[in-house]
């Protein structure tokens, strides 16, 4: 390994000099350090970042915990995240909870333990309104940015998430605006405050186009292709007549979707369907869908801005960032005679 007594001998200067330069200090002529830092490179020196972070109490880390990297909506924040890292000289530790509590509790003490200078968490949401976990994070005073909606165990934390309630209202105007009464809803966990909100948003818009919300047309559905199937088909049986079906996610309006077609019901000549989160799957679906575009991405890199305050010293408003209806061909006006 390339130490800065070696870079010294050869450049033949002193340790203190090539490391002003390597640290950029200014009381160092500009055409000596551009020799110093052309011969560090040449000789292959690495920086002792673990050094570094003891000497500047900083590691230059961000702890990263979501469900999982394979959901499509994380991978978009993740390469944000990661962007934003990256160009600040910083590294994501990326942790999996799977939506599970205990794991969750798990990912976050392995990432104080390797002393982050921050925590991004989207979180296992749980109904309990504390999580000791939490508390031990505003008890360290650890920067910690909420990926996603606040849920009351961790509502003293900074936030950025999608206004899902304004979202989810404008997918079932525009079934409205189509012609559909009979809106069929597959809502999401309850215990997450994203699917409520997304299911308040569809609430709304019934009643303002003075409909009354059917609980026959409500149906759980978890938020998986295969809770999306599961839904579908006890629409099916349950004799739903329902002539356009709103999902909580684009995964469970595929799941849905797909059970649909195999059913032999024709999207959107028989029955229309609209997701939310607009994943990639979503537009290259058998039958293209209508969904809410999430802007994954700008959540990632506001998620960041807020980081970046919180180490600063300030305290970051929460951030609510606005989504657009992406209408495909899964959504037309309603068949003269409902087939499901």
């Amino acid at each position: 390994m390339v130490r800065l007594k070696d870079i010294a001998e050869r450049a033949g200067v002193s340790v203190m000099t090539v490391s002003k330069v390597l640290r950029d200090a200014p009381d160092v002529s500009a055409a000596t350090k551009t020799r110093i830092k052309l011969l560090a490179q040449q000789m292959g020196y690495v920086p002792n970042s673990m050094a570094q972070g003891l000497r500047n109490r900083t590691t230059k880390l961000f702890g990263l915990v979501i469900s999982s990297s394979t959901d499509p909506i994380h991978s978009r924040v993740l390469l944000a995240l990661e962007e934003r890292a990256h160009d600040l000289g910083c590294e994501i530790i990326l942790t999996h909870t799977l939506n599970i509590p205990e794991r969750e509790d798990a990912c976050i003490r392995r990432l104080l333990s390797r002393r982050v200078d921050g925590l991004f968490i989207s979180p296992v949401y749980r109904l309990p309104p504390e999580a000791p976990t939490y508390q031990e994070l505003l008890r360290r005073g650890v920067p910690t940015v909420i990926l996603g909606h606040c849920a009351p165990f961790c509502s003293q934390f900074v936030n950025v998430e999608t206004d899902d309630s304004i979202a989810s209202y404008n997918a079932t105007q525009h079934l409205l605006q189509l012609g559909h009464k009979r809106i069929a809803f597959l809502a999401g966990p309850p215990a997450n405050p994203w699917a409520q909100e997304r299911f308040e948003g569809y609430r709304r818009a019934l009643r303002e186009a003075s409909l009354e919300v059917d609980d026959r047309l409500v149906f759980q559905s978890g938020n998986t292709i295969e809770d999306g199937a599961k839904a579908a088909l006890q629409t099916i049986n349950e004799g739903a007549k329902a002539t356009a079906v709103q999902a909580v996610n684009d995964l469970v309006a595929i799941g849905a979707a797909n059970a649909f077609l195999n059913q032999g019901i024709k999207i959107p000549q028989d029955l229309s369907v609209v997701g939310f989160g607009n994943i990639l799957t979503s537009e290259y679906f058998r039958v293209p869908l209508t969904t809410v575009r999430q802007p994954k991405f700008r959540l990632g890199s506001a998620a960041m801005d807020s980081m970046l305050k919180l180490l600063g010293g300030e305290r970051p408003e929460p951030k609510r960032l606005p989504a657009d209806l992406i209408v495909r061909a899964s959504t037309a006006a309603p068949p003269a005679h409902p087939s499901s």
